[in-house]
């Protein structure tokens, strides 16, 4: 039976006919005439140079119903790097263009910026999609950003038609739009979401009762995919987190920022598949480990901002109560993994929870020590009313680097 099944506080929309990706295709073409898309890609230089993102370069030419098109380059000092990236996605012509944000024309504007009072000197993938957001934002008549990562190793125009279309279709009105789909090869994937933020979001609402924002995120799918899609005058009012909490950060603040009826989830495709970060439980600052202290730090602030008070003794009910959460999703897990004929490693899926149930003690120490933060950019809504012409020069540094190299 298919599932067309409606839970929590949003919409979600099924993949129930994947034959008709071509009419749909079809369809986003003819709205999006009315309706213009700006795409983002964030994309490192290793991810530029690996297979998925040439894969991604090939699909994208048959691709009408995407006005623009920003490849936002970082952790590329070298100049060789922008290079290669202009050479790779030349075949998508005049509508894409390549923001180098390690380059020096975006840096000084950066150290600029953050001289005049703004925090820009994080660096990560979040600054770089506030980075492409301003870019669009030059061309007014862009009326919607939609993101996706480039190392998606199944990656064809389908994905990108079905998360675009909840933007573009005239007889849609949705603000904001989340990716969700399974993550699965001859195992289960996921292991953040689904060993440590679903549980987490159970658990502290067991400690706390029923809080509609906790419920709002336990409505997503997969909280933590990387691909959204949101209206330009929604992306205007957000702030961007500028670590691994990028993700639920964006959540929080579509929460805030718009009204709930207008949110939805998409599904992407049946399987999906990219590159998997090591668990790291000898290194909590880095891989899994690190992501799990981003993104437990950040909801730790947002609830404390929504007026939760976060102390020890909430900490130390939560780490309890996760614990026997986590426990039981990995009974689960590996059930379902045993009637699909999955491998399932339950002791390694043991060392991931104790290893998380580590890092949220450690994002609770941090939340503690600091409940206020300052890893958050700027909105643009902020940054437009002291510098007006910031999305101008951004695109003037774009234009520049292309016609230096």
């Amino acid at each position: 039976m298919a599932d067309f099944f409606q839970n929590g506080l949003i919409t979600t929309l099924h993949e129930l006919r994947p034959d008709e990706s071509e009419h749909l295709v079809q369809v986003l073409e003819n709205s999006s005439r009315r309706r213009r898309l700006g795409l983002i890609l964030p994309v490192t230089a290793a991810d530029m140079q690996a297979e998925p993102f040439g894969r991604i370069v090939q699909e994208l030419q048959g691709v009408n119903f995407v006005d623009q098109i920003v490849v936002a380059l970082g952790v590329a000092p070298d100049e060789r790097q922008l290079r290669e990236t202009l050479e790779k996605v030349k075949p998508l012509g005049d509508k894409v263009h390549v923001l180098w944000t390690d380059g020096p024309g975006v840096q000084k504007l950066y150290g600029e910026l953050t001289d005049s009072g703004l925090n820009l000197q994080a660096p990560g993938k979040g600054r770089s999609v506030w980075t492409a957001y301003g870019f669009l934002l030059a061309d007014r008549n862009i009326e919607a950003f939609v993101l996706h990562d480039c190392d998606i190793v199944n990656y064809d125009r389908s994905m990108l038609a079905r998360l675009c279309l909840p933007m573009a279709h005239p007889a849609l009105d949705f603000d904001f739009c989340k990716a969700y789909y399974a993550r699965y090869t001859d195992r289960l994937h996921g292991r953040v979401c689904r060993l440590l933020v679903t549980p987490v979001l159970r658990s502290l609402m067991q400690c706390l009762g029923t809080n509609r924002f906790l419920v709002y995120l336990d409505s997503f799918r997969y909280p933590l995919s990387g691909e959204f899609a949101v209206k330009a005058s929604l992306a205007l009012s957000n702030r961007i987190p500028s670590d691994w909490g990028l993700e639920i950060g964006t959540l929080a603040e579509v929460y805030r920022n718009t009204s709930l009826k207008r949110v939805c989830q998409v599904e992407l495709c049946h399987q999906y598949e990219h590159k998997h970060q090591e668990l790291s439980v000898e290194n909590p600052s880095a891989g899994l480990m690190k992501m799990a202290a981003d993104i437990m730090t950040t909801l730790f602030r947002t609830l404390a901002a929504m007026g939760t008070v976060i102390d020890s003794g909430l900490l130390a009910t939560l780490r309890a109560a996760y614990l026997r959460t986590a426990q039981d999703a990995i009974r689960q897990y590996h059930a379902d993994a045993v009637v699909n004929g999955l491998t399932f490693d339950r002791h390694q899926e043991e060392e991931a929870v104790e290893g998380f149930c580590q890092q949220i003690i450690t994002a609770g120490d941090a939340f503690c020590e600091n409940p206020v933060g300052g890893g958050e950019i700027p909105n643009w809504a902020r940054v437009l009313a002291a510098f007006p012409d910031v999305p101008q020069q951004i695109r003037g540094i774009a234009e520049a680097d292309r016609a230096a190299v």
